[in-house]
């Protein structure tokens, strides 16, 4: 695809999020909207290599991915023939196989998310799996800015770096806004420079830009460190009152509120 078709492709996934979330009464609207282009990016744009009817095709490359895009995720599965379009229908459901986080059953999705801080340490495991297996897929980890905070995530970018891991990237979805505070970069350290001070080559993008996004994914293919991408971006994206609002990390639209959003996203309902 090229860019235009991708930011089609964006507006898209972001109007089908919103209106899973609507009917379901449940998901992440804010930290999905934040990320919407690097997924797109990533499925769309040819980043990652898949096989949509092989899943676990030995030679994928793995995405490990934090919980809160699921709902995202799962509308590109089924567009992509990975995950059955049926399973849409359970969203939000007394019983659905489909939740607010990812759950590793479900085709696509290659980690049980909701812990903060292993996304790093699982991601940088698989990276070295390979690396001793000599197998030739990357690995690539979808992060936000807030659980950066975790001890966790930077005890794993050393390892990674001690490792010679030069086959894992992390992105990091800096929306500068957790659940209910800022993240405050000023007082614990530039992320950027805690990643080159861990080893690690780093590219600061607009992670609402395709064009930004793949130059860093081309200057990962020929960096012989983890790469990291700390992606600037806003949290909830796209619909004008949503955006930087610490409300909409978790909370779900009211009619008013829905029919509003969708005509901002370009529908007509």
């Amino acid at each position: 695809m090229d860019v235009a078709e991708l930011k089609k492709k964006a507006s898209w996934l972001r109007r089908e999020v919103l209106r899973s979330i609507y009917e379901g009464k449940r998901g992440h609207i804010g930290g999905t909207y934040s990320c919407v282009e690097l997924l797109v990016a990533l499925y769309y744009g040819g980043i990652l290599r898949i096989y949509p009817e092989q899943p676990r095709h030995e030679l994928r490359d793995r995405f490990v991915c934090k919980g809160q895009p699921s709902l995202a995720l799962y509308h590109i599965w089924v567009d992509l023939g990975i995950l059955e379009s049926s399973r849409l229908d359970e969203y939000g459901k007394d019983g659905s196989r489909l939740g607010a986080e990812l759950n590793i059953d479900t085709p696509g999705a290659e980690y049980d998310t909701g812990s903060l801080g292993n996304l790093l340490g699982v991601g940088a495991g698989m990276a070295l799996a390979a690396k001793l297996d000599n197998k030739e897929y990357k690995t690539v980890v979808l992060m936000g800015d807030g659980e950066c905070d975790e001890g966790s995530v930077w005890e794993a970018a050393m390892f990674a770096s001690r490792q010679e891991l030069k086959n894992i990237v992390a992105i990091v979805d800096r929306n500068h806004l957790s659940v209910m505070d800022y993240v405050e970069e000023d007082k614990s350290g530039r992320l950027e420079d805690k990643f080159r001070a861990c080893g690690w080559e780093c590219e600061v993008v607009n992670g609402h830009c395709f064009e930004d996004i793949f130059e860093a994914f081309s200057k990962s293919d020929g960096s012989v460190q983890p790469f990291a991408i700390i992606a600037d971006t806003i949290k909830g994206k796209g619909v004008s009152f949503m955006e930087n609002k610490f409300k909409w990390h978790h909370s779900v639209p009211g009619q008013q509120e829905y029919e509003r959003a969708m005509h901002e996203l370009g529908s007509v309902l």
